[in-house]
């Protein structure tokens, strides 16, 4: 729960602020252990329609993530500990109250003498990756909590980049394509009406192609608010599906898996986070079965997900993960299979992990960036073909008629 107060702190200032406590009891003590006088104590309500959130937990954006653990591994660097280092980054998150409360709150934690992946562990305002909180518990125990922040740094900010690079390729095509559809529905739906009425006075036979448009136009006139409301139900109802059904949603990443050019990217995507994640892992002192569970946790696909999953039980059983993965039903790129192969034979496996993740990195770009090629040339000729077919359906009859 938590609890929003209003007191007075040891320099005597005015202090506003929450804390995260199981009860009123635990809060009162926990500003009492932070020397703090308050004046009134009480639990925070929800808004009304934060009581419709099912998860009310604060997401951090991965350069969030990104930003505090450089920050993190720089002041523990400097000789600084974890708990005055995240006393001095909270410092920076004034305008983020989910974040202050979540540093406040991890703070106070350690402050009861509970070591940084607990106190993480522990807290309940933000979602933070698995793969995050397991690095953060082996590499304390390793002594090499900032070497292992600095790398979980690298890798989000990098996972951002991507991510930003891919929404900003497609940005400008779908754009196009949302456009295009708008302007076609348009014409049918309002242009065409108009003018059939006038082909209905001429008395005569219309081409073909003009039947074909008056007939869809007729169609969109008639069932426009239909088509509009069957879009959205439609569109929700996917959404739905995927959040709720695994069966669904489980269909519907191995049809993208099997889609020409496209299925290749999403692979190698996942295979390209999942090996930088298990490198990180691996160089971090995870057990290797332990190192595969996380990997997958992080994977969108669940067919992968699931893939290596099963793997990881084989590998307990005292299997090879290349052979796992080489007997398993779901293909994946053989390439990935004899590299893990290669780095199981020869005790590598961080370094051709790594090397497989900056490679397959490498190949998404160039795919994605030829791709964009393609496809920008493509919607030109779709929306111009389209607006120049229902146009020339339009004159067909009046050309018709001038030759007559």
């Amino acid at each position: 729960m938590i609890f929003k107060y209003r007191g007075i702190d040891a320099e005597g200032n005015k202090v506003r602020d929450k804390v995260e406590a199981i009860s009123l009891g635990e809060a009162k003590s926990k500003l009492k252990s932070k020397k703090i006088i308050y004046q009134s104590i009480e639990e925070e309500t929800l808004a009304f329609y934060e009581k419709f959130d099912f998860n009310p937990k604060y997401k951090v954006p991965a350069k969030e993530l990104a930003s505090l653990s450089r920050e993190l591994a720089m002041y523990i660097r400097s000789g600084i500990s974890i708990v005055s280092a995240l006393k001095i980054v909270q410092t920076h998150y004034e305008n983020n109250k989910k974040m202050k409360l979540f540093l406040n709150t991890v703070s106070s934690y350690l402050d009861e003498g509970k070591d940084f992946f607990t106190a993480l562990e522990s807290q309940n305002i933000v979602t933070l990756p698995e793969f995050f909180k397991q690095s953060i518990k082996v590499s304390e125990s390793g002594g090499i909590l900032d070497e292992v922040l600095m790398e979980l740094s690298r890798f989000l900010k990098e996972q951002d980049k991507i991510n930003k690079e891919i929404k900003a390729a497609f940005a400008y095509p779908s754009f196009m394509i949302i456009i295009s559809l708008l302007m076609i529905s348009f014409m049918l739906a309002f242009v065409v009406p108009q003018i059939t009425g006038i082909f209905a006075s001429m008395h005569q036979e219309l081409p073909t192609p003009t039947k074909v448009v008056i007939a869809m136009g007729d169609f969109f006139n008639d069932n426009f608010i239909t088509i509009l409301a069957l879009i959205f139900t439609l569109s929700a109802l996917f959404v739905v599906l995927m959040k709720k059904s695994y069966g669904f949603a489980y269909s519907v990443h191995k049809f993208l898996l099997k889609l020409p050019l496209f299925g290749e990217i999403a692979q190698k995507s996942e295979l390209a986070r999942f090996s930088y994640i298990a490198s990180l892992l691996t160089r971090s002192g995870v057990p290797f079965v332990q190192t595969i569970q996380l990997s997958a946790n992080i994977l969108n696909n669940l067919v992968l997900k699931e893939l290596f999953s099963t793997a990881a039980k084989k590998v307990v059983e005292g299997k090879l993960l290349s052979n796992a993965l080489n007997d398993s039903k779901t293909k994946i790129d053989y390439a990935f299979i004899q590299s893990v192969a290669l780095g199981e034979e020869t005790s590598q496996i961080q370094s051709v992990l790594t090397n497989i993740s900056e490679l397959y990195f490498e190949e998404n770009r160039d795919k994605i960036s030829m791709l964009l090629t393609l496809l920008e040339p493509a919607l030109m000729l779709f929306v111009g073909g389209s607006i120049g077919f229902i146009v020339a359906a339009m004159l067909l009859p009046i050309f018709s008629m001038s030759i007559s």
